[in-house]
């Protein structure tokens, strides 16, 4: 390393760290490989380790010996603000552009056509914008340095593998062969590593191999925990006294959004400063600053607060569930802790994880068959994704993993109004996402063991990390035979209060608002349906063991189900018009059960029961698209003869997803004369 580069590094390093510190050992040589080198550098060193201090370092050289500024390419807003703070202790001029600051994209274009800006952060969807698109390649021309940040987002091996973030890396690369390349990430195992490095060096036959530094993944401030074998409403309760005896504030994590907004509720009714945390909150950024201030006990989160989420005093992270894999799972903690001497993270499964990891260790592998259609349909005219989606027969969720996922191999292309194809092909690779599923799978059996408790915690983490130097760490649940407060169990009132919270909890049917397109007979808009409500919400904790024995066989409905319905109608009759009559959803499955609550309703509210539905084609289709279930739908139900109608009509059903079954069964329901229909479920699932 020449004098200056060692210089710089080592002022940057004071200026992140503070006037005592010192540059480790593979800091000085990922910053040499980079600046004297002009090599691609691979860094998998734990949180808080100070990979940033590297690009800041890298950067500050690179700009002082005359070079171009660092592109940074960075997969969350969070992190992205994070680093530009950073950035900026380093003495760095910094700036992001970003779906949240459109309007100063042409003020920061300027700034870097001016040679004014050392460091630009972006997401991969702005390098797909066709305003930004345009101006990549002479940006790329003029950097010093390419920085991608969390790369084992560019792995299919990775825990959080994201197509479109690996099909635009290696746009970046391929138009930028002479740059240094620095990717950094805190959560990869030896085959996620070995993918990444690849990648880096694939663009060119002549180039060296990339440099790899990764260290030692343990963290000694973590004192790790499991609290196993808890009913759901115990976990909950658990959670609630452990978060009020818990020093410092921390992050509550979970698996959905759902569960965000229910357990924030919760924590909130026990006295708690709490707040749920979502892709879809939309003052993150204020709750990212009352948690990094101190001025809020507790977030309760998605993995939205993630990777990057800068907060060195973070007290402790409690996963109410566990994550699909031990990776991310350590992803995840890796928050807490870093400035402490002890920080406590702390797992409580629960028997509903599995299904969640279930759904997401296949819905990232594409179905040949349905790329099959997806590629017989696209050709060189842009066509949208809703009409693919509808031509297809492919849910929305999936058709876009799906043509993301095909994106990378360069079948297809996105465009100004859709999607083309390249002409091409694509080849379904059997021995691939066959030997992905069985990564994921083993995953979920690593996860399934570490929830047992079957080893020192640490341990076992950095085993499933492929850490070079695994060993017990004396701290954790396993190791010492302790858990935090409140210990194995907690109060009975707490409880109590839980079961009480969640089952007055209001459950709602948001109504569909427009017909899929080109369908005979329905068209525009749903004007006929009001919000609905249900019982239970996907994993509720207060009736996931009453609705785990009410749909093994089809019976009469026990007595806590038609208290809860008639409960639920007695807080929604505030905000509608009484029902004329009850209609019992016809079903295939569980008739008993349905006819029991449509009828003890009926008798309750002194309404006539109808039975004006009936089943008149086959079983629908499931996990269709929209527009081949309503199809479906429109074909399997119908109104029994003579029926008419007058007035609100409340519709009972057992469970509700797609929302389409109550749907058509309102129109059929209006056809017959009733003004309106207020579809009720026991369950409405995500």
């Amino acid at each position: 390393m020449t004098q200056t580069t060692a210089e710089t590094l080592t002022a940057t390093v004071k200026a992140a760290a503070g006037p005592g510190a010192e540059p480790r050992e593979d800091q000085r040589r990922a910053v040499e490989a980079l600046v004297d080198d002009r090599s691609r550098v691979l860094l998998v060193q734990a949180t808080g380790w100070g990979k940033s201090v590297v690009y800041w370092g890298a950067t500050a050289a690179i700009r002082a010996a005359g070079g171009g500024p660092t592109l940074v390419v960075s997969p969350l807003l969070a992190l992205m603000r994070d680093q530009i703070a950073a950035a900026e202790r380093a003495g760095l001029r910094a700036a992001t552009v970003n779906s949240t600051n459109f309007e100063a994209w042409d003020e920061i274009f300027a700034a870097l056509d001016a040679d004014r800006l050392d460091v630009l952060l972006v997401s991969p969807e702005r390098l797909g914008n066709p305003r930004f698109a345009e101006r990549l390649p002479g940006l790329l021309a003029a950097c010093g340095l390419l920085v991608i940040d969390e790369a084992h987002c560019v792995s299919d091996w990775g825990f959080d593998f994201r197509p479109d973030y690996q099909r635009l890396t290696r746009t970046l690369l391929s138009l930028s062969p002479g740059t240094p390349v620095l990717a950094t990430t805190a959560t990869a195992n030896e085959r996620v590593t070995a993918d990444v490095a690849r990648q880096l060096s694939a663009d060119a036959a002549d180039r060296a191999e990339t440099v790899t530094l990764r260290g030692s993944l343990a963290r000694s401030s973590l004192r790790l925990a499991v609290v196993p074998e808890l009913s759901p409403l115990e976990r909950y309760a658990w959670v609630a006294e452990a978060v009020k005896s818990l020093p410092g504030s921390g992050i509550v994590y979970v698996l959905t959004v759902a569960e965000a907004d229910r357990v924030a509720g919760f924590l909130t009714e026990q006295g708690l400063d709490v707040a749920a945390y979502t892709g879809q909150t939309e003052n993150r950024t204020e709750l990212e600053d009352r948690l990094r201030d101190n001025k809020i006990k507790a977030l309760v989160a998605t993995s939205a607060l993630g990777m990057g989420y800068d907060k060195p005093d973070l007290a402790f992270c409690i996963h109410l569930g566990s994550p699909a894999s031990p990776v991310a799972y350590y992803q995840q903690v890796g928050r807490a802790g870093r400035a402490l001497d002890e920080a406590v993270a702390v797992l409580v499964p629960s028997k509903a994880d599995e299904r969640i990891w279930d759904y997401f260790a296949t819905a990232g592998i594409p179905d040949p068959d349905q790329v099959d259609r997806v590629l017989e349909l696209i050709t060189d005219e842009p066509l949208s994704e809703s009409a693919i989606s509808t031509a297809t027969g492919i849910r929305p969720g999936r058709l876009s993993t799906l043509l993301k996922i095909i994106a990378v191999d360069d079948a297809v292309q996105k465009v100004t109004g859709g999607w083309v194809s390249t002409g091409k092909g694509w080849t379904y690779d059997q021995r691939k996402w066959a030997e992905l599923r069985r990564v994921r799978s083993a995953e979920a059996d690593l996860m399934r063991s570490y929830a047992h408790g079957e080893g020192c915690l640490m341990q076992f983490l950095q085993q499933a990390l492929d850490d070079p130097d695994p060993t017990p760490c004396g701290r954790c649940s396993v190791c010492t035979g302790r858990l935090p407060e409140p210990g194995a169990h907690p109060a009975t009132e707490t409880v109590q209060s839980a079961q009480r919270f969640f089952r007055g909890l209001d459950v709602m049917i948001e109504p569909r608002k427009l017909w899929p397109s080109r369908i005979d007979g329905v068209k525009g808009k749903i004007n006929f349906l009001d919000e609905g409500r249900a019982i239970a919400y996907a994993d509720d904790p207060a009736w996931q063991d009453t609705l785990d024995h009410l749909w093994r066989r089809d019976v009469e409905a026990p007595q806590e189900i038609l208290d809860a319905a008639v409960e639920v109608l007695k807080r929604w009759s505030r905000h509608w018009r009484r029902p004329t009559a009850v209609v019992p959803m016809p079903s295939r499955r569980f008739p008993t059960l349905i006819n029991s609550v449509a009828g003890h309703l009926a008798t309750v509210g002194r309404l006539p029961l109808s039975d004006a539905l009936m089943i008149t084609g086959p079983t629908p289709t499931d996990d269709a698209a929209s527009g081949v279930r309503v199809r479906e739908l429109l074909a399997g139900l119908g109104l029994q003869s003579g029926v008419r109608l007058d007035g609100p009509v409340l519709l009972v059903d057992d469970t509700v997803r797609t929302r389409w079954t109550m749907t058509v069964a309102g129109k059929l329901l209006t056809d017959a004369g009733a003004s309106e229909v207020l579809p009720f479920a026991i369950h409405q699932l995500p």
